[in-house]
């Protein structure tokens, strides 16, 4: 589904993704690790437009993809999440899943106007969809509660389904267990694996919670010093000698 073929970007003298080859087979929850600095977000970040490959090519389902702006990279399909969670937080819960779908009539001044009756159908629809997702993800006693007040588990699950809300292909997921609690963690790994299965979504995910990456992901793939250094199932990974020396520091010397 994903390709990456010899991607390379530097910011100034540092080479922060160097001749990094890879791919995300369709229907996979593929995880990437590495030691801090490897390169992983960067990666991401260059996948999903924020930052032009300067070398290399990235291809979606067969079709050429780099340095394509953000939005254009959503509208093929891919949805992408962070670090640290970007809710609206003076808005409720039901309200940042109603802002997701895209090409809504209300959007325009002139319809709430003129076709009133359509915009307000339109907002119904994507209201009772908005509950069902957050029944899925089950966040639904918390609808009408601002999503700023959510603990940090719950605004990863929000994330979840702000990720249904958009009807992806891939999700590229940016440290989803940071800051989880085990109880929401647990909520999280079976919410994932429920949408791979019933929804058909492909995941993408950096973590660095191994326990999480050996529960969830299938293949590991892990990254050091910029580019891929081995993909395997989490057994062979956990095992690799190359592994354990770029996380221990081997590599250097």
């Amino acid at each position: 589904m994903l390709e990456v073929r010899n991607v390379d970007k530097s910011f100034g003298g540092l080479m922060a993704v160097f001749d990094c080859s890879l791919e995300v087979r369709k229907g996979s929850i593929t995880g990437l690790i590495g030691p801090n600095g490897a390169g992983k977000t960067t990666l991401f970040n260059v996948i999903t437009g924020y930052y032009k490959p300067d070398r290399g090519q990235i291809r979606f389902q067969g079709e050429d993809i780099g340095g394509l702006a953000p939005h254009r990279i959503f509208h093929k399909r891919i949805y992408r999440t962070f670090q640290i969670t970007r809710e609206f937080p003076h808005m409720t819960v039901l309200e940042n899943l109603m802002l997701i779908p895209e090409g809504q009539m209300g959007e325009r001044v002139w319809n709430t106007w003129f076709r009133m009756k359509a915009v307000q159908e339109q907002e119904r629809a994507i209201q009772e969809r908005a509950l069902e997702v957050l029944e899925f993800v089950e966040l639904i006693a918390l609808k009408n509660e601002y999503a700023g007040s959510l603990s940090g588990g719950q605004k990863k699950l929000l994330e979840l389904a702000k990720t249904l809300m958009a009807e992806p292909e891939l999700v590229l997921l940016d440290e989803p267990g940071a800051g989880v609690n085990p109880t929401l963690m647990r909520k999280l790994i079976q919410n994932i694996e429920r949408l791979r299965e019933e929804k058909g979504i492909t995941f993408f995910l950096i973590e660095h919670d191994m326990d999480l990456v050996m529960t969830l992901c299938n293949p590991v793939i892990v990254m050091s010093e910029g580019r891929k250094l081995a993909e395997g199932t989490p057994e062979e990974i956990k095992r690799d000698e190359r592994v354990l020396a770029a996380y221990l520091g081997g590599q250097y010397r």
